[in-house]
């Protein structure tokens, strides 16, 4: 069922999409090709859409990592920012460094700023009640504004886009593979590395444990003997950990340097993979993945006529049917009893 619920929400909501593009006048299924094509149809398609999917995973797990807790840390935009803006900051000091030290101390670097942003909202509602929604999206827009300030004022270089300089060459990412002007981050192995790491400590330890037993139910886990207040705030750190990983990675692997708004709602993007993936570190690889291939693909669609908006209607849409899972069960079990009937009706018939 956790497998179904996802998959017929994605092929209802392209369903709906389809007709959509057909109100418009467009082919739906030659728009569809096209995407494809975008998404998978060369080199430079696939190094798009890895490139994309390496933060869209990483701010995926921070979400979902969240609500396994019953935290709605909507703050992975800003927890990404701080990421991206600590891996700069350390990142720009190590030009005699050597990589193999230079590259995990950038990484640790932005692990650790988002992490620290995180917390603020985790302290907070452990230590006051605020709620982690209205926190971290305060905490967004102060994110917001700093990355602005800092490639506007003491870190602007050049002309045109604010942006800051690049980090030194021993703090960057080598690529897995080169497609003419586009590559292939190695963050992917890294990201990837996270999804696993993440399965395992909730699945296998005491620290996953306590903090699914938070999520379930607070209060008997409290009466268990599990302090609410400090897996909340461990739990927000975790997960802006994981979003601050995905700016630093951004940093390292793709821009080399920070700009305004260089998440680009990303870490938005995070709640609706969660969703999708169900907030387990596996399915969440894959959703990503669905996720990156719309948006790679979403592009070409405009060349035979259909608007790239048609794919943030069919993300809202699967985040409909995914949020509202019960009408989705709903289906499934009305058409596995009707075909449990029409067997039967056949059997007697016999």
């Amino acid at each position: 069922m956790s497998f179904l619920v996802p998959a017929l929400a994605v092929l209802v909501s392209l369903l709906i999409a389809a007709i959509i593009i057909l109100f418009i006048g467009q082919n739906p299924i030659k728009a569809y090709g096209v995407m494809l094509k975008g998404a998978f149809g060369s080199r430079i398609a696939w190094a798009d859409n890895i490139t994309k999917m390496t933060s869209l995973l990483l701010t995926g797990l921070a979400v979902g990592f969240g609500f396994r807790a019953g935290v709605f840390n909507i703050g992975a935009e800003g927890q990404m920012a701080m990421g991206g803006i600590f891996a700069m900051l350390v990142g720009l000091n190590m030009g005699n460094v050597p990589p193999v030290i230079a590259i995990p101390l950038t990484i640790l670097a932005g692990m650790l700023g988002g992490a620290f942003w995180a917390s603020i909202a985790g302290w907070l509602k452990a230590q006051t009640g605020a709620h982690e929604v209205i926190t971290t999206i305060m905490l967004n827009w102060i994110a917001y504004h700093l990355t602005n300030y800092l490639v506007s004022g003491p870190y602007t270089v050049g002309i045109g886009i604010p942006k800051s300089p690049e980090i030194a060459k021993s703090a960057q990412l080598p690529p897995l593979l080169t497609a003419q002007a586009s590559t292939v981050p190695s963050g992917i192995i890294i990201a990837i590395v996270a999804a696993i790491v993440i399965y395992i400590v909730l699945d296998k330890t005491t620290v996953g444990y306590e903090v699914k037993a938070v999520g379930f139910n607070p209060y008997a886990a409290e009466y268990g003997g599990i302090s609410i207040s400090k897996n909340v705030v461990l739990t927000m750190a975790i997960s802006g950990a994981l979003a601050g990983l995905a700016g630093a990675l951004e940093v390292m692997c793709v821009h080399h340097r920070i700009f305004g708004a260089f998440t680009s709602d990303r870490g938005f993007d995070g709640i609706t993979i969660a969703l999708i993936g169900q907030n387990n570190p596996i399915g969440i690889i894959f959703s990503s993945f669905l996720i990156s291939s719309l948006r790679a693909g979403s592009n070409s669609m405009q060349t035979v006529g259909v608007p790239d908006d048609i794919i943030v209607i069919v993300q809202g849409i699967i985040i409909f049917f995914v949020a509202a899972d019960r009408i989705i069960k709903t289906w499934i079990i009305k058409a596995s009893k009707l075909g449990k009937n029409k067997n039967i009706s056949n059997y007697q018939r016999r």
